[in-house]
């Protein structure tokens, strides 16, 4: 067993952070579709009164989370890009998860895109309530990755603490660039 397996692996560590900042009955929202893991991980998280919205440009994403989800009420899922989610969402929200890259199992050819990304980051941190928190897993070690886990990195850095608190985590040893989370607070 590696060392590393006592360590949070990024995305558990996002799980870990946002299960400290949702309460049953909250807004959240899942940026990156993919799979689902992250979206029924927030449903449970909100609870019957909560809501979640989802988004992914690919129909195939939308598909295989609302499978994986299952029926469930108070649940948006919508197949358009992350950047648009403003356009969905009408109230302040406790969390937004990202999970860059591409959808696992699918086509590795579409992946998110650093223009897109920045700009839904926008409009994430834009979304936030109060000691709302938005978490980005970065996955440098794949074509266009690391230019968008650089982009994004860039892009918190330039976020005024007055307003934000950043969080970098991620393992410094490995090889093959390693995924990494970014988690953004907004202060109160």
């Amino acid at each position: 067993m590696g060392m590393s397996e006592h360590f949070f692996k990024p995305i558990e560590m996002a799980h870990e952070i946002v299960r400290s900042r949702v309460r049953v009955g909250d807004t959240v929202i899942d940026a990156t579709l993919g799979g689902g893991a992250d979206l029924v991980f927030l449903s449970g998280c909100v609870g019957g009164d909560g809501k979640v919205i989802g988004f992914d440009v690919q129909v195939e994403a939308v598909e295989r989370s609302r499978a994986r989800l299952g029926h469930r009420d108070r649940v948006e899922l919508h197949a358009v890009g992350h950047e648009r989610m403003a356009e969905f969402v009408e109230s302040e929200v406790a969390a937004v998860m990202f999970n860059l890259g591409y959808l696992p199992g699918g086509d590795k050819s579409v992946i998110t895109q650093t223009e897109t990304t920045l700009a839904a980051l926008e409009v994430a941190t834009s979304l936030l309530r109060p000691n709302g928190v938005a978490t980005v897993v970065c996955y440098p070690g794949h074509a266009d990755g690391d230019s968008e886990a650089a982009a994004v990195l860039d892009w918190v850095a330039d976020l005024p603490q007055e307003k934000f608190a950043v969080l970098r985590y991620g393992f410094v040893n490995q090889r093959n660039a390693p995924p990494f989370l970014i988690a953004v607070e907004r202060c109160a």
